[in-house]
């Protein structure tokens, strides 16, 4: 038997009136979904323990089996774990945003446009982290370049600072949102001198982009210690995502990380060859899980943009399961596979929300069921609930 999840990050949602009262989910098409649908387990789980914020370090925490209450010790750590940062015990991560912000007032009246700087490249974020990582020069503090806007900054014998994640506060005043340590407020304002006036930034204003005129810190955290998933589960897993977060989830976990190329955690991504690696590991390589993570239709939430996270789910239900799916029924190999969100992204907020997420688990072994469709609210009608959403993966995989 070989076990399949498909993470559609962000892709749950509320009604909207635009779409005559429908979710993203709902108003896109979906027939892939629709067809496994009709023999499918569908339910709700909630991913994020109560008290906690709602974001995906600790909701793909839960998804993979691993209690946040237990094993969570920030956002960033995870990701230095996936960047190769060899952290102490004392030391501390933080995730560093390249964000846009506005540009006419002091520093603390400016407001947050974009928390990924228009999606920036990697290599463009690369030229602008090595301008910081020369401007903010200081003993102790160290920056590391990872994934789009995406970075980190490691404070050695550091504090755990609560941060406000930048797309929790789009288009609010900043101001109290600013770090009270004053070493990392002043390099939070000296980045603003940095990058506001970086030839980059200056070609990427000419060309109608958002500049990334701004670090931003948030995430903090100390290093994880994770049991490995096979050790917990008997199963040989794989993680195919273009995000640090989940390739250090997957590093933490004892689990191997596939490089897809082309694959950038956006909306023009590579999702066939997510699709390819998936079964590739699944029915030549050997192993016995793989966890498909596509970031897509959470960073169109986070933009607010309802018909480019439509598209998004479209292109994962086409794109990535539509092509899993095929190619498991061409193996002749029997899949379970599992599609969910970590947490919803509503439009309307655009920032995570705590609220459990629907499931659908297909058996390629089941061939009986009535007539289902998968949504939020076909899930909300199922008596399938996991009010722990981290005991679900061990009944995915037939654990329980």
């Amino acid at each position: 038997m070989k076990y399949i999840v498909v993470l559609s990050d962000g892709m749950a949602g509320r009604p909207l009136e635009e779409l005559n009262g429908k979710t993203t989910l709902e108003a896109a098409d979906t027939p892939v979904m629709d067809r496994l649908a009709k023999t499918a387990e569908i339910g709700t789980a909630a991913m994020v323990p109560s008290g906690m914020a709602p974001g995906s370090d600790t909701a793909n925490l839960s998804v993979l089996g691993y209690d946040p209450d237990i094993y969570y010790t920030g956002r960033s750590p995870l990701e230095a774990l996936s960047i190769g940062v060899n952290m102490e015990k004392t030391d501390v991560s933080f995730r560093c945003n390249l964000v846009t912000l506005t540009e006419e007032e002091p520093y603390e009246d400016k407001k947050i446009l974009d928390h990924s700087s228009g999606e920036i490249s990697t290599k463009d974020a690369g030229i602008l982290l090595d301008a910081l990582r020369e401007g903010l020069k200081k003993e102790g503090y160290e920056f590391f370049r990872g994934t789009s806007y995406r970075h980190l900054l490691i404070w050695k014998r550091g504090q755990v600072l609560d941060l406000t994640p930048p797309h929790d506060i789009l288009t609010k005043r900043i101001g109290e949102y600013l770090p009270k340590d004053p070493v990392l407020r002043k390099m939070m304002e000296k980045s603003y001198d940095i990058l506001s006036g970086h030839p980059i930034n200056q070609e990427r204003c000419r060309q109608g982009l958002h500049p990334a005129n701004s670090a931003w810190f948030w995430g903090a955290g100390t290093r994880p210690s994770l049991t490995s998933f096979y050790e917990k589960t008997g199963k040989r897993g794989v993680m195919i995502s273009a995000v640090d977060l989940l390739k250090g989830l997957a590093v933490g976990a004892q689990m191997d990380n596939v490089v897809v190329e082309g694959a950038n955690g956006g909306l023009h991504t590579n999702y066939e060859g997510k699709a390819d690696a998936a079964v590739n590991a699944l029915t030549k390589d050997g192993y016995d899980f793989a966890y498909v993570h596509v970031e897509a239709p959470d960073e169109m939430g986070h933009q607010g943009d309802t018909k480019a996270k439509i598209e998004a789910i479209e292109n994962v239900d086409k794109r990535v399961l539509g092509r899993i799916v095929e190619g498991m029924e061409r193996s002749g190999e029997d899949f379970r596979i599992m599609i969910l969100p970590d947490h919803p992204t509503p439009i309307e907020v655009r920032t995570h929300t705590g609220d459990a997420v629907p499931y659908l688990i297909y058996d390629s072994r089941e061939t009986a069921g009535g007539i289902h469709t998968y949504s939020e609210r076909a899930a909300a009608d199922s008596a399938f609930v996991w009010p722990e959403g981290y005991r679900l993966m061990a009944h995915f995989l037939e654990l329980d």
